[in-house]
């Protein structure tokens, strides 16, 4: 739940986002209902341990929390692919109203209380109400572990205990992450352990919740004292729920603007345009091999796409001279990277960034490049990388002045030029990416198989 998520992070909270408002899928519906049944056996296990089951039960102080658990279920904050709820603030007191083996069975039905309405009003997917069991599986773990410490009946439970069953609560919640997202691929393990994090929360709220939970058996009534906190987390979590769609719509917004630009390009020069989607493909290739980040691969995406947008300001008897340009000519064709930059710039966000890049596409490593003679390291990677992908689809493209140069030309010629038009290990990467038969020059060796 960062703050200021980035691109990855935002389209995975958008995607579970969208995921709790629609079914669950029919190909998965097994898989959740074997899961749900894994937490419903553990359930029943510990109730029937439990001897009797329902000794030392508060009837009003029970129905209290349950209330109290259902109203919080409805104040989510995206994490990740999944969503954290503070429910924290009545399962504590639940430990204290009943015997820990029944609390399980208390947080299912109020998980049904929350959920059951919608689903029967048509405002939420009744298979969502599969899941109702599985999301219950945090509270085996306090059950187990409190069983297992002998305690019976709520009385029994002290502070040492309770920090035990955070403890179990933590280790059962994870556990359940681990078997539920592998099963269903929905992250790996590594994206899980980013977001361990979130059990934070849970330990944030307890001291809160444990207050309450002291004198909830002979005043029902002071865990109520802690819904206003919940609704001030519910105007948090709708202002972080708009922030995010707000994010998801402006950086679609930018991509749709930079498609636009992509088809202006085409429209204006078909090769242009040709020659930037060559470049695009190649230039990801070569960035997936150099590990970038989410905001770096978009970067580069679109100022592969972009790189040459600045050309629909260029004279056309420029652009498609078929003869060599004289240096009048070479003056107004080399503006193209700062035209660029400028149009870029006035679309605003982070197309700024791509701006940058699209200036710098035609530096050079040596520092002879333009239009501000930048050098090596001082370029940035992403210009560095569309630098030899533009060079590599030119040379081995169809132009309107020459053929397409023969491949192991164009590999010679990258070689000669590397460390000094082109940083090295770029030039590297490419010639390992770019396939090497003439049938498929121009395109990644991926893209070709």
């Amino acid at each position: 739940m960062p703050l200021n998520p980035d691109i990855a992070e935002q389209q995975r909270m958008a995607e579970a986002s969208a995921r709790r408002r629609t079914g669950v899928a029919r190909r998965e519906r097994l898989a959740e209902i074997l899961f749900g049944t894994g937490v419903l056996t553990a359930i029943a296990v510990l109730v029937v341990a439990a001897r009797p089951p329902l000794s030392g039960v508060e009837l009003l102080p029970a129905v209290v929390c349950v209330v109290c658990f259902a109203i919080a279920v409805h104040v989510p904050f995206a994490v990740g692919d999944g969503y954290t709820v503070p429910t924290q603030l009545a399962f504590v007191p639940m430990l204290f109203s009943m015997p820990p083996a029944v609390a399980p069975l208390a947080v299912i039905v109020a998980l049904l209380l929350a959920r059951a309405p919608k689903a029967l009003l048509g405002q939420s997917p009744p298979s969502r109400l599969l899941l109702i069991p599985g999301d219950a599986c945090f509270a085996v773990g306090p059950a187990a572990a409190l069983a297992a410490a002998g305690v019976g009946v709520p009385a029994e439970i002290t502070l040492p205990l309770l920090a035990l069953a955070l403890a179990a609560q933590i280790a059962a919640e994870t556990l359940g992450w681990v078997i539920h997202d592998r099963a269903f691929g929905l992250s790996a393990l590594r994206a899980q352990l980013g977001e361990f994090w979130v059990h934070g929360v849970d330990l944030a709220l307890s001291p809160v919740a444990f207050v309450a939970a002291l004198s909830v058996r002979e005043q029902p009534w002071t865990v109520l004292a802690l819904l206003p906190l919940v609704g001030v987390l519910a105007v948090f979590s709708r202002e972080r729920e708009a922030r995010l769609e707000g994010l998801v719509e402006l950086n679609q917004a930018y991509r749709g603007t930079a498609l636009v630009l992509g088809d202006v390009v085409e429209a204006d020069d078909g090769y242009t345009g040709e020659h930037s989607r060559g470049v695009v493909s190649l230039a990801l290739a070569i960035g997936d091999a150099l590990g970038l980040d989410p905001v770096q691969r978009r970067n580069l995406e679109f100022g592969a796409l972009l790189h040459d947008v600045g050309k629909v300001a260029i004279p056309k008897e420029i652009i498609n001279k078929p003869g060599k340009l004289d240096p009048a000519e070479w003056t107004i064709i080399k503006t193209h990277t700062v035209e660029g930059q400028r149009m870029l710039d006035r679309v605003g966000g982070f197309m700024r960034n791509v701006g940058l890049i699209v200036r710098s596409h035609h530096e050079r490593w040596d520092g002879d490049g333009y239009p501000d003679g930048l050098v090596g390291d001082a370029i940035p990677l992403e210009a560095r990388i569309i630098s030899c992908c533009d060079a590599w689809n030119a040379m081995t493209t169809t132009r309107s002045y020459r053929a397409a140069m023969p491949l192991e030309a164009a590999v010679a010629e990258m070689r000669a030029n590397s460390g000094a038009q082109f940083d090295p290990r770029v030039v590297e990467l490419l010639l390992a990416i770019v396939p090497h038969d003439a049938s498929a020059a121009g395109r990644p060796a991926a893209l070709a198989a």
